[in-house]
């Protein structure tokens, strides 16, 4: 019998590479209603945040795999039926999101809003700029985005420490976060979204951040509590540039967007074409690992006969 694959349709799809004999591939519409036939799928590809596909995942008798396009699975887990294995795409997005990560880093320690701003008003008015070199940044998450980030930051001269869920060599534990926010210039957020993540960075944890220190989000909006950080931006306490946010869209009469010294992107740090190029291309070693029986990568949640995560809290 056929493996039937069904996945979201984009040109990188040339990027998979080629897939065995009995596999037989199927694309999503994208922005159309799933066609009917995607029930018989064994290996499935959902879009970003496709509901109508989701809601259907219970009704596929086949289902075996549901393979994520980005490291994030909290969107799916809720729809995961018993004994499917979820695998996230972790590793593929890791240069696109510590490039904005630096990106965003660099606009605000050089003010780029502000002469951006500056620019459209016609405005020349000189500024003293801090340097980057000799700062200290701490990153809370060290999973692979988190490393990828601490050695472009390192690279440029500054002094990097990272929290994960629990200390190892050279990384500390969670349980530093209060202490390490007192002294840290910069902080980074790349977690996941968990129980133990929503809402890590509160008004508690806020309050710790010295004054003038910059908060980056490249994670997941709910993982920073908005209502405190419109609070602590409004104060001038401290800065923050994000790529996410809670609630995703964030509304247009939303407080956050005209609040003082914040800069906002549309969750698009992790989105280049390269990065799709390596998820398809990671797609397609799972699709062959999975037509040869073997183990699949980065998985989230296994099958009944194989229980257990590979996901922690802040990796």
């Amino acid at each position: 019998m056929s493996i039937i694959v069904w996945m979201r349709d984009r040109e990188q799809r040339q990027s998979l590479g080629p897939l065995p004999e009995g596999v037989e591939l199927h694309l999503i519409p994208e922005g159309a209603t799933p066609p009917a036939e995607i029930v018989d799928a064994e290996f499935l590809v959902p879009p970003y945040d496709s509901p109508a596909v989701l809601q259907l995942l219970g009704q596929m008798p086949r289902l075996a795999v549901v393979q994520a396009i980005s490291a994030g699975t909290e969107s799916l887990l809720p729809w995961i039926p018993k004994g499917v294995t979820l695998c996230n795409a972790r590793g593929t997005r890791d240069t696109a999101v510590a490039e904005w990560i630096l990106g965003a880093i660099f606009a605000m320690e050089k003010r780029l809003p502000t002469f951006a701003q500056r620019q459209q008003e016609h405005l020349w008015s000189h500024q003293l700029l801090e340097e980057l070199a000799g700062k200290r940044a701490l990153l809370v998450g060290y999973g692979s985005i988190g490393r990828c980030v601490a050695e472009k930051l390192t690279a440029l001269g500054v002094h990097v420490e990272g929290v994960a869920s629990k200390a190892r060599s050279g990384v500390h534990g969670v349980e530093d976060l209060p202490r390490l926010l007192r002294t840290a210039d910069i902080v980074v957020l790349t977690v996941p979204l968990t129980p133990l993540t929503n809402h890590l960075v509160d008004d508690r944890m806020l309050s710790q951040m010295r004054s003038g220190a910059l908060l980056v989000n490249a994670s997941r909006g709910a993982v920073l509590d908005t209502d405190a950080l419109v609070t602590h931006l409004t104060a001038g306490h401290i800065r923050a540039a994000l790529d996410v946010t809670d609630p995703e869209p964030l509304p247009a009469e939303h407080p956050l967007w005209d609040a003082p010294g914040v800069f906002l992107t549309p969750h698009l740090a992790g989105d280049s074409p390269q990065a799709e190029q390596r998820v398809y291309s990671f797609i397609g070693e799972q699709i062959r690992r999975y037509a040869r029986g073997e183990p699949l990568h980065n998985v989230v949640v296994r099958t009944e006969s194989d229980s257990g995560s590979s996901q922690e809290a802040l990796s």
